[in-house]
């Protein structure tokens, strides 16, 4: 059964509304009919819903069942991730979505190649990233949408830290600990996963991270690229935690 999201504003009683992008690809790309079954989610609750009818501008869903949604984590990973060029942070946020993180910061730091000074040009990307956010989020029978914020700059993300728990920082220099001894202390369910550029961290980024109490781990041995970085980490972070379903 095919899912979508909508929000919270476009269910009604029994019919959720279905607008936007979701509409044309309903009817032109998957060529669905009037009662035939979807499911919506919308904050963490999964409709059945039977397609009653639709325009060009809408598609008019009556709900048959809902029930609280069994796909997400209670594992709360954001993903702050160094700026990556090309395609890169495409495939990090749709790799990341399948596997579970909630929500993306892409982070501007002192190495990051990727320079983006436009605001016009920084949104249409940002817009970009959401779209791929929602169709992994769909692919993989996610329960929410993760959503990918504004472009962070270093000193931005330090001050939104500076009073967290729980932050994740892999370096290439950290030689001792492991993600699995600094997740020893975990408090509460929020994780803050910080990942480097393609350069990786000056050290005095490192330094400042240190000083808001965060936990710099190694990945082994060998030097992961950016885009595989975080990937490992956050599914090495829900395996620990115990929600990746393995036993």
């Amino acid at each position: 059964m095919h899912r979508f999201f909508v929000e919270k504003e476009q269910i009604q009683e029994d019919v959720i509304e279905i607008i936007g992008t979701d509409v044309k690809h309903i009817k032109d790309v998957l060529r669905m009919k009037t009662d035939e079954k979807i499911e919506i989610g919308s904050n963490g609750i999964t409709y059945t819903c039977e397609i009653s009818s639709m325009d060009k501008n809408k598609i008019i869903a009556k709900i048959i069942d809902k029930r609280e949604g069994t796909n997400e984590s209670d594992i709360n990973i954001t993903l702050y991730q160094g700026l990556a060029k090309g395609n890169k942070m495409d495939l990090i946020i749709q790799k990341c979505t399948e596997i579970g993180i909630k929500e993306f910061y892409p982070l501007a730091s002192h190495r990051s190649v990727m320079k983006i000074k436009d605001i016009k040009k920084e949104q249409s990307k940002v817009e970009r990233w959401n779209v791929i956010a929602d169709e992994a989020a769909k692919q993989s029978k996610r329960d929410i949408l993760p959503k990918v914020r504004n472009i962070l700059s270093f000193d931005e993300m330090i001050d939104m830290l500076k009073d967290k728990e729980n932050i994740i920082v892999p370096y290439e220099d950290e030689k001792q600990e492991t993600i699995k001894i600094g997740l020893k202390d975990v408090k509460g369910n929020d994780i803050h996963l910080v990942i480097g550029p393609e350069g990786g961290f000056e050290p005095d980024e490192i330094e400042k991270l240190n000083e808001i109490g965060a936990k710099i781990v190694t990945l082994g041995p060998r030097i992961l690229r950016t885009e595989t970085a975080g990937i490992v980490s956050a599914t090495i972070i829900l395996y620990e935690l115990g929600n990746l379903g393995v036993i």
